[in-house]
């Protein structure tokens, strides 16, 4: 049984930690791998370079919307395919572990399956949105 006085900071505890993920990686394609060696690794995937782009508004305000408690449920369900992009193109053919050289796909299995999780708990507490 679900207990109606703590899901709502566990809905809130994901979320924080779901939003500072992403805000997180889309740091990483900016001030790491710079947008355009982002891009040019997207063209090298044979995806096109300027989808990294929307990736990276994507993720930082996908992160920033979880954070606050925007239409978390809608925010995760739109950040999932981004998930299950990296798995296709990246890491599902280097296995399922993300020790594994060039990294598995473990560790975006597991961050899709906590988007589906948030998105079927909604905001959860300190929303900026109370229902969504």
């Amino acid at each position: 049984m679900t207990d109606a006085r703590t899901a709502p900071y566990a809905a809130l505890l994901l979320r924080l930690t779901l939003g500072g993920l992403f805000l997180a990686h889309a740091g990483l394609k900016l001030l790491v791998f710079t947008p355009a060696g982002t891009a040019a690794f997207f063209g090298k995937l044979g995806l096109p370079p300027a989808l990294a782009y929307a990736v990276i508004a994507a993720e930082a305000l996908g992160g920033l919307a979880l954070i606050l408690g925007l239409y978390a449920r809608w925010v995760a369900l739109a950040l999932v395919p981004i998930l299950i992009g990296a798995i296709v193109t990246v890491h599902g053919a280097n296995g399922f572990f993300a020790q594994n050289p060039g990294g598995g796909w473990e560790f975006a299995g597991f961050w899709a399956v906590a988007l589906l999780v948030q998105a079927l708990l909604g905001n959860g507490a300190h929303a900026l949105t109370r229902r969504a």
